[in-house]
């Protein structure tokens, strides 16, 4: 068997056909002989019939193009079989990717065409498989066999970038061919099949300041010292072309746009070469004066100046700071100024980039500097005063109108206009101080008191005289000088005591003095006995040299029974210039000791009390009686409280006085629980019933003889008493028994609701339809029924 092949499209298919042909006769050759459907015979040297079997297929891939728009299916190739004889008993059938939709065979010749246009980028290749078959009985002539069709390429896509536009930077003065960025096109034909997927790079547009290597698609900068101040941005065409770059290939484009980041390779400069400025002498420090600036064309940290003061008469005067938002540097006042001390300043200022590139330091220097020119305006001001603050000595007690000290001030403006003097009296609530409103001079007012307030401190204004708004003041402070008008005392309340058994030249107690002038004025204080007492022959005093003084004992043998007090008198003096002294009494009291020298009572009546008994027991005893005497007050006022009457007197409200009950109990026939008669008042058995809440209509008058004397303190007579008019008085509420409240109130209707003393009440109404409900209300019947039954029944 025998495959031929047939391509009519064209001479380049016929000859691609043709190579095939010869390339798969000769594997023929070398491939092991498989069974034929038939064959060839031929005769052996022996008679033998020898047999070679041949392929019934031969072939084992078609091509197509693809984008075929002829008006005529492609004829894709042929299929024919050496046993078919022509007679049209085979029938050939093609089954696979694409068959009867795509690819559709002739039965009868063989011949496969492709019906629809194919696009290689979609799908490069299809398998189908082949069979020949008997046209009566489809029984298989062939076994079936496999074959691809490929779809053979042509430059139908052009390249296409990945991105439609580029951003790219690159750094100014970059050198020639630094890279700025790659850019890369794709193409969708077959890279493998000719040249339609080689791609070239080209620029069409920014040369002559970059280029593209055409291979990779690296864009380089092609000219040197590109400057960004001169121009920031560059729009880059590049195109990509396929078929290798030659003719008929085709190409797409991106923009790519490229800018220059800035380096410092510029430095400040100052639009100009002076500066002028004012500033009022009545500018206080860190006031602005004006600002300087000085251009940098580059930007961002590049772009950063930092100003300075290098030079000038003014330096001292005036600083400068860099307000980095604006890059401008701001003149301030450092001190004072004074237009008739000095009128103008000149400054020299510097203007310095603060982030340099080593790489352009060829370009330098970075810095420039500029005059700056500044004018002091003359300006209204007030007093000043020659000292920023004065102090002034007086001696206490000095005569009013001692001059104190004297303040001064001027008038610093041209005009020297003049000045008045005043006192704040704020700061001078008690006007001790006068000021000459001319001249300044303070003097006293009153006698001043170093004791009572040793330091004033005042303010003093000054005023221009045709400018009272312009005003000034300077604090004023005056020491009271100490002068020695007090002497000295007691330190503190001294009270000494010394012992019955103390011995002679025995020290009992040391004293000590207080001066309140000045230490100048104050101590050494001298202590001594008057000279009339100098030789006392009780007590003796010692000076020990330190400010204090100690008092001995000179004889022995004291007795509280003759005299239990001492007054000794002390002489102190204190060392001023002149001396002052004063005379202080020491209370001494004769006590009585142990053999150890402890104290144990200082009272002369003590000394005659029994024997043993100390001073804690007295005062135990004592406390027991007051006890005693406050427990009986409080038993008596307890027991006068028990006795007022509960009687609620007309002129008072009754309603502060209800009391509530809410035990109700069991009832009328319970007669067990408690006997009901003792809840009758006794005072109704004889018609009377007495008002709890009124007045009685009769008063009881106690027995006489029964009622103690007003004065008395016999406190078991009061009570007795008490008692006796408590169970006389029929008026008089008993305490310990059960209170009824039958009274319903003047005026009432109804009378009393009360069930328990309704059979003695004179009612208007009428119960004796209570007969009439049946033997269960009998019992109410006979409680509430009317009179007449009440005195048959008795």
């Amino acid at each position: 068997p025998k495959m031929k092949e047939d391509n009519c499209l064209h001479a380049a298919l016929i000859c691609l056909g043709m190579l095939w042909y010869s390339h798969a006769v000769t594997t023929e050759k070398l491939n092991h002989a498989r069974p034929s459907l038939h064959g060839h015979h031929e005769k052996g040297k022996e008679g033998q019939v020898l047999h070679r079997s041949k392929r019934g297929w031969v072939w084992n891939q078609f091509f197509v193009i693809e984008e075929y728009t002829g008006p005529d299916p492609v004829l894709v190739g042929r299929l024919h079989s050496d046993i078919d004889s022509g007679d049209g008993n085979i029938k050939y059938i093609l089954s696979g990717e694409g068959a009867g939709i795509i690819f559709v065979i002739d039965d009868k010749s063989g011949n496969i065409h492709a019906t629809k246009t194919l696009d290689r980028e979609e799908r490069a290749q299809y398998t189908l498989t082949a069979q020949a078959v008997d046209r009566n009985t489809n029984r298989p002539l062939e076994p079936p066999s496999e074959f691809i069709v490929k779809v053979q390429d042509i430059n139908d896509n052009p390249p296409e970038f990945l991105h439609e536009n580029y951003h790219a930077n690159v750094p100014e003065r970059s050198n020639v061919g630094t890279s700025v960025i790659q850019v890369t096109a794709s193409d969708a034909d077959d890279p493998t099949y000719g040249n339609s997927a080689k791609l070239v790079y080209s620029i069409l547009e920014g040369q002559p300041y970059f280029s593209v290597e055409a291979q990779t698609g690296i864009i380089r900068t092609a000219l040197p010292n590109m400057d960004r101040e001169a121009k920031e941005e560059y729009h880059v065409v590049i195109q990509a072309k396929d078929m290798g770059g030659h003719m008929g290939g085709l190409s797409g484009t991106t923009k790519v746009t490229i800018t220059l980041t800035d380096v410092n390779d510029n430095p400040p400069k100052f639009p100009q070469s002076v500066y002028q400025m004012s500033v009022s002498e009545a500018a206080v420090p860190g006031e602005e004066v004006g600002r300087v600036k000085a251009k940098d064309p580059d930007i961002g940290e590049n772009g950063l100046v930092a100003y300075s003061i290098i030079d000038g008469d003014g330096v001292d005067m005036f600083e400068i700071t860099t307000d980095y938002e604006t890059q401008e540097g701001v003149v301030k006042l450092k001190k004072l100024l004074d237009f008739e001390t000095k009128k103008s300043y000149s400054l020299k200022v510097e203007a310095a980039n603060v982030h340099i590139d080593p790489k352009f330091i060829s370009n330098g220097p970075f810095k420039d500097t500029v005059t700056v020119k500044v004018s002091v305006e003359d300006a209204d001001e007030p007093p000043v005063f020659l000292k920023p603050g004065y102090i002034f000595e007086v001696q206490e007690n000095a005569a009013s109108g001692t001059v104190v000290g004297k303040v001064h001030a001027k008038d610093p403006d041209a005009a020297n206009s003049a000045i008045r003097y005043s006192i704040d009296r704020h700061t001078d609530l008690e006007r001790y101080f006068i000021i000459n409103a001319e001249d300044g001079n303070i003097k006293t007012i009153k006698a001043l008191d170093r004791e009572e307030i040793a330091w004033h401190n005042i303010s003093v204004f000054a005023v221009e005289v045709h400018k009272q708004h312009q005003e000034a003041k300077v604090p004023v402070a005056i020491k009271v000088v100490d002068v020695n008008d007090n002497a000295p005392k007691f330190a503190a309340a001294y009270e000494a005591f010394v012992c019955e058994n103390a011995r002679s030249n025995q020290q009992f107690i040391t004293i000590s003095a207080d001066d309140k002038d000045d230490s100048a004025n104050g101590p050494r204080f001298i202590f001594s006995l008057p000279p009339e007492i100098i030789h006392n022959p009780n007590f003796t005093l010692r000076d020990n040299r330190d400010n204090t003084a100690s008092v001995l004992v000179r004889r022995e043998g004291f007795s509280r029974q003759k005299q239990d007090l001492y007054l000794l008198p002390i002489v102190i003096s204190d060392g001023g210039l002149p001396p002052l002294s004063s005379t202080n009494t020491l209370t001494i009291r004769v006590c009585g000791c142990d053999t150890n020298g402890s104290l144990l009572s200082c009272n002369a009546e003590a000394f005659v009390l029994t024997a043993g008994l100390s001073t804690g027991a007295l005062v135990a005893i004592l406390t027991c009686i007051v006890i005693l005497l406050v427990i009986v007050v409080l038993f008596v006022t307890l027991k006068r409280q028990k006795k007022e009457p509960l009687i609620v007197f007309e002129e008072e409200d009754v309603r502060e006085n209800i009391i509530t009950y809410d035990d109700e109990g069991g009832g009328e026939e319970d007669t067990e629980a408690f006997d009901i008669a003792t809840l009758q008042n006794p005072d109704g058995i004889s018609g009377f019933i007495p008002r709890k809440d009124i007045k009685p209509e009769y008063q009881y008058l106690p027995r006489p003889g029964l009622r103690p004397a007003p004065n008395s303190v016999d406190v078991d007579d009061f009570i007795t008493t008490r008692i006796q008019e408590a169970d006389n008085d029929p008026t008089a509420p008993p305490y310990d028994s059960i209170q009824i409240y039958g009274y319903e109130g003047r005026g009432s209707v109804a009378g009393s609701l009360s069930s328990l003393e309704s059979a003695t009440t004179d009612s208007d109404l009428d119960y004796d339809y209570l007969q009439n409900w049946g033997p269960r209300f009998k019992k109410l019947a006979d409680l509430y029924g009317s009179k007449d039954t009440f005195d048959d029944d008795s």
